[in-house]
C-alpha cells in the first residue's frame, strides 16, 4: 500500500514544533475567546445594535416607506407587449 504524504513533509523539525506551539496556542485561546464572545453578546444592546446599523427608523420617510406597487402590474405589462406580434 502506497504511503500518502504529507504536506508538513517539507518542513524542518523546527517548524514543525513552532506549527504544533501556534496549534496549542489557539487550542488554549479558543475556549477563552467564546467565553469573551458571548460575554459581549449578553451585553449587547439588541436595540442600541439595530439603531447602529438601520438609522433611525422613521418609517414614514422614503426610503422605507412601502412602494405603492410591486412592479408587478408594470412587468406583466412589458410581457404581453412582447408577446404581440
Amino acid at each position: 500500500m502506497k504511503s500518502r504524504r504529507s504536506a508538513l513533509d517539507g518542513w524542518s523539525p523546527e517548524q514543525v514544533a513552532l506549527g504544533r506551539a501556534w496549534a496549542a496556542t489557539w487550542r488554549d485561546a479558543g475556549p477563552r475567546l467564546e467565553a469573551i464572545r458571548r460575554q459581549e453578546l449578553r451585553d449587547l444592546d439588541a436595540c442600541a445594535a439595530i439603531s447602529l446599523l438601520c438609522g433611525t427608523a422613521d418609517y414614514h420617510q422614503p426610503p422605507r416607506v412601502p412602494a405603492a406597487t410591486s412592479g408587478l402590474i408594470e412587468q406583466q405589462r412589458l410581457f404581453a407587449k412582447l408577446r404581440r406580434p
